[in-house]
């Protein structure tokens, strides 16, 4: 399957769970720095909208496949 970023480009999506786990895990990080800090918000703004699309997906998926 295929996602579209904040950017527009197609991201492809190979294993639904994974993906899920490393956007998780990427959208809390934070630079130690604080001069990283307008880096970091953008950087947070991007990994939550692929969070959030990515886990809609499955959430679809899931209420699909209960019928």
């Amino acid at each position: 399957m295929k996602v579209t970023d904040l950017n527009g480009c197609q991201i492809e999506i190979i294993d639904l769970n994974e993906a899920i786990r490393i956007t998780a895990e990427c959208k809390e990080y934070r630079h130690e720095d604080k001069s990283f800090s307008e880096f970091d918000k953008r950087q947070k703004a991007y990994w939550s909208d692929m969070y959030e699309k990515l886990t809609a997906i499955k959430e679809q998926l899931s209420n699909t496949l209960k019928f």
